[in-house]
C-alpha cells in the first residue's frame, strides 16, 4: 500500500511520518504502520517516538541475525566454555533459518512457543537447546538496552526423559566393525571416547600438542576438567589410526583427511548415523534401539571397575559419575 500523502502536517514532520486520523504515524518501508503519538501531542513527544520507532525497524540493525552477531562478538559469549560456544554456533544456524531476517523487536513469545512445538516433532532436546540460546542472546541484548523483553522467558521447555541407554558390547563392536571398513577417522574417534570416557566434541577437536608422553591431555569443553588419560595399547592403536589417514599432515589436528583438512563435527555424526544404520542392516530381528556417539561416554563409565569413578569420568562427585553408569546389575536370587 502506497504511504498516504500528508495532510495539512507541520513543517518538521520527518520523512516516512503522515497524520493518521487521530494520531502521527510513521510507515518504515518495510511495510506496516507505527502510531507514534496523539495529533495532539508535543513536537518533542512525536520525535521521541520517531527515533525509536527508526531504531526498532532499521532494515540494517533491526534484525535477530545482526543481533546474534553482536553477542558473538561480545564478552558474554567469549567467557563461555568452548564446548558451550561451538553448540552455540550450531543452534545459531538452526534458529537463524526461521528468525534470521526477523526484527528483534517483533519476535514474542508465541513465536518461540510455536518454533519448539515444530521443532520438537523432530527434536525435542534440540529444541531445548535452541531455546536456551535464544533466551541467552536476549538476556544479553536486554541487558544492554538492545530489546525490551526477552521473548523466551515464561515459555516452557519440554521435559527430557533421562537417557539410560547402555550400550551392549556387541552393539558397539557392530557399529565398530562398520566404522572401520569404510570411516575410519570415526573408528579411531570411537576408541578414543570410549578409552578415556571423553565426550564427542572433546575427542574431535584433539590437538597434536595433547599427545604427551604420560597420555592424552584433556580439558573438558563442558566441565572444564582437566586429565591426562593414560596410553594404553588401545588408546595407542586408535590415535595412530587417525593419524595414519593423514597424507598430507595437519601440525595441528589429530583427526584431519588425506589432504590434511579437519572435517566439521557435522562430519562425524554423519558418518556415525550410516555406520549405525549399516550395522542394523547387518543384525535384524536382533538389533536393540537406537544409541547415539554420546552414550559411548557412559558406556565407558559404565564398564570401568575401579572404586572411584569420578577420577576416571572427571566429575566432581562421585554421584555426578554414577549418573552415567548405565549398566543393569546383575543381582543374586533366592532358592
Amino acid at each position: 500500500m502506497a504511504p498516504r500523502k500528508r495532510i495539512n502536517g507541520p513543517d518538521w514532520l520527518p520523512t516516512r511520518c503522515y497524520v493518521g486520523k487521530a494520531a502521527y504515524e510513521y510507515r518504515p518501508k518495510a511495510g506496516g504502520c507505527v502510531r507514534l503519538a496523539p495529533l495532539t501531542a508535543h513536537q518533542s513527544v512525536v520525535m521521541a517516538q520517531y527515533h525509536e520507532a527508526v531504531s526498532i525497524h532499521s532494515e540494517k540493525t533491526g534484525d535477530f541475525s545482526q543481533l546474534v552477531r553482536e553477542y558473538f562478538a561480545g564478552a558474554n559469549y567469549k567467557r563461555l566454555a568452548t564446548r558451550t560456544k561451538l553448540d552455540y554456533v550450531d543452534y545459531a544456524a538452526k534458529v537463524l533459518l526461521v528468525f534470521g531476517r526477523t526484527n528483534r523487536h517483533r519476535i514474542k513469545p508465541p513465536h518461540i512457543r510455536k518454533y519448539m512445538d515444530i521443532r520438537a516433532e523432530k527434536a525435542l532436546t534440540q529444541a531445548n537447546r535452541e531455546h536456551s540460546f535464544m533466551s541467552a542472546v536476549f538476556s544479553w541484548a536486554y541487558e544492554n538496552g538492545k530489546v525490551k523483553i526477552n521473548p523466551c522467558k515464561g515459555v516452557r521447555k519440554f521435559n527430557e526423559p533421562h537417557r539410560d541407554r547402555y550400550i551392549e558390547d556387541w552393539e558397539y563392536n557392530a557399529v565398530l566393525t562398520e566404522a572401520r571398513a569404510k570411516w575410519v577417522l570415526l573408528a579411531a574417534a570411537m576408541e578414543i571416547s570410549y578409552c578415556c570416557a571423553a565426550r564427542q566434541a572433546d575427542v574431535w577437536s584433539l590437538e597434536r600438542n595433547q599427545l604427551r608422553k604420560e597420555g592424552i591431555y584433556i580439558e573438558q569443553g563442558k566441565t572444564g576438567a582437566k586429565q591426562i588419560k593414560e596410553w594404553n595399547p588401545r588408546l595407542k592403536a586408535a590415535v595412530d589410526l587417525a593419524l595414519s589417514v593423514q597424507e598430507v599432515m595437519n601440525f595441528r589436528y589429530v583427526f584431519c583427511d588425506k589432504s590434511g583438512n579437519h572435517p566439521a563435527q557435522g562430519t562425524l555424526r554423519n558418518w556415525y548415523g550410516k555406520a549405525r544404520d549399516q550395522a542394523k542392516l547387518n543384525h535384524v530381528g536382533v538389533w536393540l534401539p537406537n544409541f547415539t556417539f554420546h552414550d559411548i561416554k557412559a558406556k565407558s563409565i559404565s564398564d570401568f571397575d575401579g572404586d572411584n569413578k569420578k577420577n576416571f569420568s572427571g566429575h566432581k562427585t562421585e554421584e555426578q559419575a554414577q549418573n552415567y553408569d548405565r549398566k543393569v546389575k546383575v543381582t543374586p536370587t533366592l532358592e
